[in-house]
């Protein structure tokens, strides 16, 4: 079975944030250009919310458990190794993904629960968000490579061979 369409979405833009920092050191992972964060932060504040949504509210999993400390939204600003924020992301999406394998268009209209109560955002919603903030990061990890003066930078967007457009549950057309 395909994944959904939407997972298929977020794994693309996954890919496209791989892509764009092939190549960097931890050294200018971890410069910051105030009051940007620095793009090792990036790696781990984009595997935090994976976490969350992916592994802990859906899987009942704490994969990372200090991980929203280090590199949550509203903390004080971190500097992590790269090397530990790639195994972080690595370990949560690939937890992440034994989740996402299995949605449907049915469980996209459904809501996970925190709390023992229903969360506002359908798992729909919260999936385009989770891309959506892909983006966002990847345009400013982007922006921070220029600032650091690196060369032949990959342009975007890159080959969409394994994101292209089919209908839910559809293969791709020919």
């Amino acid at each position: 079975m395909l994944p959904h369409p939407l997972v298929t979405r977020l794994k693309f833009a996954r890919s496209e944030m791989v892509r764009c920092l092939e190549g960097l050191s931890d050294a200018d992972a971890r410069r910051r250009f105030e009051p940007m964060n620095c793009i090792s932060w990036i790696i781990g504040h984009l595997a935090n919310q994976e976490h969350r949504y992916w592994v802990l509210w859906a899987q009942g999993q704490n994969l990372a458990p200090d991980l929203n400390k280090q590199v949550g939204y509203g903390q004080p600003a971190s500097t992590p190794p790269l090397e530990e924020m790639w195994t972080v992301w690595h370990t949560v999406t690939g937890a992440a993904d034994e989740y996402l394998d299995t949605l449907t268009a049915e469980g996209l209209q459904t809501h996970l629960e925190r709390n023992g109560k229903p969360l506002l955002e359908s798992i729909g919603t919260m999936l385009l968000r989770n891309t959506y903030h892909y983006w966002f990061h990847i345009g400013e990890a982007h922006a921070i490579r220029q600032l650091l003066g690196h060369p032949d930078l990959p342009q975007f967007v890159g080959d969409m061979a394994q994101a292209v457009y089919r209908l839910e549950g559809g293969e791709p057309p020919p």
